[in-house]
C-alpha cells in the first residue's frame, strides 16, 4: 500500500507536465484516474512503438501514465459531464493542464467543482499560471516547454560560450511545473486533512522556469549584468567543467580547497595548488588553470582519469543512455523498471521513481492503460453502463 492509497485523484491531464504530475503521486500510491478525451491522449500517438502494437500506445504515454486508470469522457456533452461530476464527489483530487478559462466553458471549473466537493484540492498546471492566483496578459495563451524555457531566461544562460541559446535536453518545463504542482497539492491535502477546507493549487510553467533560475536572478540583482551562455562551467566556483579526454569526456568538480589539492597531487603540479591557494585566486585565473586541466585529461582515457580521482575528487565520465543502462549502480537502486505492453506481451523499460520510501514503497512498475480500459469498474457501480454516443471530438489544446 502506498503512501497516498487513500487518495482518487481524476487527472484530467494530457501531454506531458500534467501527466507527470499526476504519475508521482500514482507511484505514491494514489488511485489515479486519467480522464481522456475523445480519441484519448494527444500523446497516445507519439513514438516509439512496439512493432506488434495495434493500438497508439507509445513510449512516451507509456512513461508518463503508468499505474492509471483510464476513462474515456466527453465533457463537452451531457452524459459525459454528468459522469465526471459524480466522479468528483468522492474525489481527493483534480488535476488539469488546459488554458485557463477551458474547464469554465465546460461549466466545469474549481469554483462549481467545490460546490459539488467542498473538500476537494485542484490543481492546475499551466503556460502563464492562472488568473485566480494572478491576472497577467499572457494567460489563455498556449505554451510548451520550449516557450517557457525561452522566456525565463534558462536558453540564454544553457550552452556554449560561442554559440546560440540552447534548449536544455529533458523537457524541464514540464517536468519541474509538475513537480511543483504535485507538492503543492499535497500541501493542500494536508491542509484539507487539517481544517476540511479545499483549495486551489496553481502553477505556471514560466513561473516555474523562473524558480528553477534562481541563481540567474540573483546574479542579475547584485551585479547588473545579465548572465549568458559559458558552456559547462560555473560562473562563480572552479574548477566546475567538463573536460575532453582521449575518448569521450569527464566532469570535475574541484572547487573546494581539500578537492583542488588533491587534484593538483595526482596531476604531479604541486605549483598549482601552492600558486593557486583559494577560491577567488583560483576564479581569477580560470582559463590558465581551465587548459592545465585539459591538457592533463586530454592524454588520458576517462576511466584512467576517474579511476586516478575518484573518492578524492568529485569527477565522472559523461555517459550516454546506453551507459545508464549498464550501470550497476542504476539497477541497484531501481531505477529502470520493466512493464508490460498490453498488447504485444513484450515487456519495455522505463524510467523509475527517485522518491524512496521505507514503509510505503513507491510503485512505478505498474504499466499504463488503454484508452477507456477501466470504464465499467468505474462507472459501472456509479452510474450505470453508461453510453456517450458518438462524441463531439471537441478537445482543448492543453499548456503543455
Amino acid at each position: 500500500m502506498g503512501a497516498l492509497s487513500d487518495l482518487r485523484v481524476l487527472d484530467l491531464t494530457q501531454v506531458l507536465a500534467g501527466p507527470y504530475c499526476t504519475m508521482l503521486l500514482a507511484d505514491l500510491g494514489a488511485d489515479v484516474v486519467k480522464i481522456e478525451r475523445p480519441g484519448g491522449d494527444l500523446i497516445r500517438s507519439n513514438p516509439p512503438f512496439v512493432d506488434s502494437a495495434d493500438e497508439p500506445y507509445g513510449g512516451y504515454f507509456q512513461s508518463v501514465n503508468r499505474g492509471k486508470r483510464s476513462l474515456e469522457l466527453d465533457l463537452g456533452s451531457d452524459e459525459g459531464r454528468a459522469d465526471f461530476l459524480s466522479l468528483v464527489e468522492t474525489a481527493d483530487v483534480v488535476v488539469e493542464n488546459y488554458r485557463a478559462g477551458t474547464m469554465e466553458r465546460f461549466d466545469l471549473g474549481y469554483e462549481t467543482l467545490r460546490e459539488h466537493n467542498p473538500e476537494l484540492v485542484y490543481g492546475a498546471i499551466r503556460g502563464f499560471g492562472d488568473p485566480r492566483t494572478g491576472e497577467t496578459h499572457r494567460q489563455g495563451q498556449p505554451s510548451f516547454d520550449l516557450v517557457a524555457q525561452a522566456l525565463s531566461g534558462l536558453m540564454e544562460i544553457t550552452g556554449q560560450e560561442d554559440g546560440p541559446p540552447t534548449k536544455v535536453g529533458p523537457g524541464v518545463g514540464d517536468i519541474f511545473t509538475a513537480t511543483l504542482n504535485a507538492v503543492g497539492v499535497l500541501a493542500a491535502v494536508h491542509h484539507r486533512d487539517r481544517t476540511g477546507e479545499g483549495q486551489f493549487v496553481d502553477t505556471g510553467m514560466y513561473d516555474s522556469m523562473v524558480s528553477l533560475c534562481e541563481r540567474a536572478v540573483y546574479q542579475y540583482s547584485y551585479t547588473g549584468e545579465a548572465p549568458t551562455r559559458q558552456g559547462n562551467s560555473h560562473p562563480t566556483l572552479f574548477p566546475y567543467d567538463s573536460f575532453e579526454t582521449d575518448d569521450g569526456h569527464v566532469v570535475v568538480a574541484a572547487f573546494g580547497d581539500n578537492h583542488w589539492e588533491a587534484l593538483c597531487r595526482v596531476m604531479d603540479r604541486p605549483d598549482l595548488a601552492a600558486d593557486y591557494p583559494d577560491a577567488a585566486s583560483r576564479l581569477r585565473n580560470r582559463e590558465t588553470l581551465r587548459e592545465a586541466v585539459a591538457d592533463w585529461t586530454r592524454e588520458r582515457t576517462s576511466d584512467d582519469v576517474v579511476d586516478a580521482l575518484v573518492g578524492d575528487v568529485p569527477c565522472e565520465r559523461v555517459q550516454t543512455v546506453a551507459d545508464v543502462f549498464e550501470d550497476s549502480h542504476v539497477h541497484d537502486r531501481e531505477m529502470l523498471v520493466e512493464v508490460d505492453h498490453p498488447e504485444s506481451g513484450e515487456r519495455v523499460t522505463i524510467a523509475g521513481q527517485p522518491i524512496k520510501m521505507s514503509a510505503t514503497p513507491t510503485q512505478p512498475g505498474r504499466r499504463a492503460p488503454l484508452l477507456d480500459e477501466h470504464r465499467e469498474e468505474l462507472l459501472g457501480d456509479a452510474v450505470g453502463d453508461t453510453d456517450d454516443g458518438a462524441p463531439s471530438r471537441a478537445t482543448e489544446e492543453a499548456d503543455d
